[in-house]
């Protein structure tokens, strides 16, 4: 029997590791632009929830609840939207110079409960949940879920009205714009939950283009005790930022009343 080296050992272990981070699925809405101009500015929004990054390799995202904000800080109609096997998408036509933001809020239940001798599961929105489970269920637990997926686009000058945090759930309140990031320098941000800051609070920043690296490059951060976070920004590309809170994300529906919270941003990083 040949005998592996147990270096050898430990590094395929290392890049199991990584390929198993590498292939999470991942929802994110890319833009085909992040910064337009011109006579008739429009823009395509593409969704999908993928296993490499921009790559449309698994579901499309469904935009439901999809939210765009304009550089006034108004809510806007959404657009038509179309949606195939591996993605969704609309298009946009940006009326107004300024700053848009496009956001997917989603609110879901994970639950269990008894009927009778029987264990019933119930994963859907919180609106089916109130309806379809009893509030006095034996056994029962639940865990709402709220996920934020957004990017933002800039027709000819960047403003700041769209950048507005709801106060809602999990946000990333940008300190520094978010359509005038470039390669090698600095850009701030805060993460809030329901409007706080939260201190020491860890999120990452993930490259497009994994399949082409064939490692994750995953760059983890953490906020400072005010709950912002400032970092030097690397080479220019498209990037997904993502956070979940709380930190560790046990599986299955927790105890009564437990909330679960995730976020996740499209930037683009401009070359110096």
């Amino acid at each position: 029997m040949t005998r592996i080296p147990l270096k050898h050992t430990l590094a395929a272990l290392a890049l199991a590791a990584l390929s198993l981070h590498a292939n999470a699925n991942r929802a994110w809405l890319l833009p085909s632009a992040t910064l337009v101009e011109g006579r008739d500015p429009w823009v395509t929004i593409d969704g999908a929830v993928s296993e490499n990054l921009f790559e449309f390799d698994n579901n499309a995202l469904k935009l439901d609840g999809i939210a765009i904000t304009a550089p006034n800080g108004a809510a806007l109609a959404v657009p038509a939207v179309a949606m195939a096997r591996l993605r969704s998408s609309f298009d946009l036509k940006l009326d107004q110079p300024g700053t848009y933001k496009i956001a997917l809020l989603t609110d879901s239940v994970m639950a269990s409960y008894k009927a009778g001798t029987e264990t019933k599961r119930f994963r859907g929105s919180a609106e089916a949940f109130a309806r379809e489970v009893p509030a006095n269920a034996p056994e029962l637990q639940a865990t709402y879920q709220q996920a934020r997926v957004e990017t933002f686009v800039t027709n000819v000058k960047p403003t700041d009205a769209a950048l507005k945090a709801s106060g809602r759930g999990l946000e990333m309140v940008p300190l520094t714009h978010p359509n005038e990031l470039r390669a090698g320098e600095a850009a701030r941000w805060r993460f809030t939950l329901d409007g706080k800051a939260l201190p020491n609070f860890a999120f990452s920043l993930v490259p497009g283009g994994v399949r082409y690296r064939g490692v994750l490059g995953e760059i983890r951060l953490a906020t400072d005790a005010k709950g912002e976070a400032s970092v030097t920004l690397p080479q220019a590309g498209m990037y997904w930022l993502n956070a979940n809170f709380p930190q560790s994300r046990e599986k299955g529906p927790g105890e009564p009343g437990s909330r679960r919270y995730s976020y996740a941003a499209t930037l683009e990083i401009l070359p110096p």
